[in-house]
């Protein structure tokens, strides 16, 4: 009896493991399909982020979840004036500074933005906290208003505080490069605050080319 139950046995385990190697694959393709459909739908990670300096905090929020979302700098500590402050940008934040590059005792909050495509130019928004009462714009020229400075621009820039001075570095381009190659090696400007005619200005210091 055991003899003749065998052979049985042995084709119903086999016809059981060929029905699970063609059920495998279909499991998996769902699987991998399940997951490229959740990581294409995945949105772009927001940026919250909370600065302080000299008693002064700036929370920075935004969603990054749209080509021109919306950023918002709540401030706390100012003596007068604590409301957010809103505006939409062109691109995603990447990265937000406290600094008092006019060492004044009242910092100043910069956010860094870098829009979307090829390009990938990169945008300012800053505040400065006026005597720690309330929140004033900080005004960054366009580059194409220096035609030296901008010779050669195609984006791809980079802001940090360093010291005393806020910088701006891109690859600098050459008649024929493509957008993955240029070729003109880095330029480097450096900008100081200045108090402006109805807001504070950051004005160009020094350009350096490497």
């Amino acid at each position: 009896m055991r003899r003749g139950h065998a052979p049985r046995l042995r084709r119903l385990h086999g016809a059981a493991l060929v029905g699970a190697q063609r059920r495998t694959p279909l499991r998996l393709g769902l699987l991998a399909l399940a997951v490229a459909t959740a990581a294409t739908a995945a949105p772009a990670a927001g940026f919250d982020q909370k600065l302080s300096l000299q008693g002064i905090t700036f929370h920075v929020a935004c969603a990054n979840d749209s080509s021109m979302p919306r950023l918002t700098i709540t401030p706390s500590g100012l003596a007068i004036y604590n409301s957010p402050m809103t505006k939409d940008v062109d691109g995603h934040v990447v990265l937000a500074e406290v600094a008092d590059l006019n060492v004044d005792g009242s910092p100043e909050v910069y956010v860094y933005v870098q829009s979307a495509g090829s390009g990938s130019y990169g945008s300012l928004v800053a505040y400065s906290a006026n005597k720690k009462k309330s929140l004033s714009e900080i005004y960054l020229p366009p580059i194409t208003d220096d035609p030296k400075a901008s010779k050669g621009y195609m984006g791809h820039d980079e802001f940090r505080v360093v010291e005393s001075t806020l910088v701006r570095r891109f690859p600098v381009y050459r008649d024929g490069d493509t957008n993955a190659n240029p070729t003109g090696g880095t330029r480097q400007i450096q900008y100081k605050l200045a108090k402006g005619e109805a807001s504070w200005v950051l004005r160009v210091d020094k350009v350096v080319e490497y």
